[in-house]
């Protein structure tokens, strides 16, 4: 039998048989505000709080500082983690943008597939992490222009995660609520795909979820909604979206 990896997150993981397939990634396809990091970071908070696996989060559009104040909103203390060696961020959006920075993991060279790999397995072998998240990959497609060698290189950055014993989860911008990526590659190198929808019905924005892929096991087959609450993402599996 498959081993599972929860989520943690509320009403999720009834959605496919008690969580994701450990060691395997994952694609959040979704628009600007549906909740993609939240469910990113939620997955290493809880598995750091909830289940003792430490986590890396790997930051390509947003520096650690501000993740750090803007999920302290939901009462997560994600500086006392990194302090436990429970969850460590790498800021991997400073040096594209030519800031300095004092962080603890830098990449210092950005969307480089090589130097990135190297920085999760040392921060592996330091805090002995078990979950890792890429918010996003959007930037890293942007970067590189070419569908083709962003499919490749996002391939060895999942496979190389799964071989490291890393459940991983990767997040996509996309434009238009409904696509499930931005490039129309990200969904191919993963095991599974979750899409998060977010749209307008007459003067108010509803949220929704759909298990649009998971290889490997039985999922729920329709859209669920969930709301963003004060304590985070938490998912309506007993209800559906018409």
């Amino acid at each position: 039998m498959l081993e599972r990896c929860p989520t943690g997150i509320p009403g999720f993981d009834e959605l496919c048989d008690g969580g994701l397939i450990r060691d395997r990634s994952y694609l959040i396809a979704g628009p600007s505000g549906s909740g993609k990091t939240i469910f990113a970071m939620q997955f290493l908070y809880n598995g750091a709080k909830e289940y003792n696996e430490p986590g890396i989060f790997i930051a390509t559009e947003e520096r650690p500082q501000n993740l750090r104040e803007n999920f302290s909103v939901f009462g997560w203390d994600l500086e006392k983690l990194e302090e436990e060696n429970m969850l460590a961020i790498i800021d991997a959006t400073s040096a594209k943008i030519g800031l300095p920075t004092d962080e603890k993991y830098v990449d210092v060279r950005p969307f480089d597939t090589r130097s990135l790999i190297d920085n999760i397995i040392t921060i592996q072998d330091e805090i002995g992490a078990l979950r890792a998240a890429l918010d996003s990959t959007t930037a890293m497609g942007f970067a590189m222009q070419d569908p083709s060698k962003f499919r490749v290189e996002l391939l060895k950055i999942s496979t190389t995660l799964e071989i490291l014993g890393l459940t991983t989860i990767m997040t996509a911008e996309v434009i238009e609520s409904g696509m499930i990526s931005r490039f129309g590659v990200e969904n191919f190198v993963t095991e599974g795909t979750i899409v998060l929808y977010y749209t307008r019905s007459e003067n108010v924005r509803i949220r929704s979820l759909e298990i649009y892929k998971m290889r490997g096991t039985n999922h729920s087959k329709k859209i669920h909604p969930y709301d963003i609450t004060s304590e985070g993402i938490i998912v309506h599996s007993r209800e559906e979206m018409f």
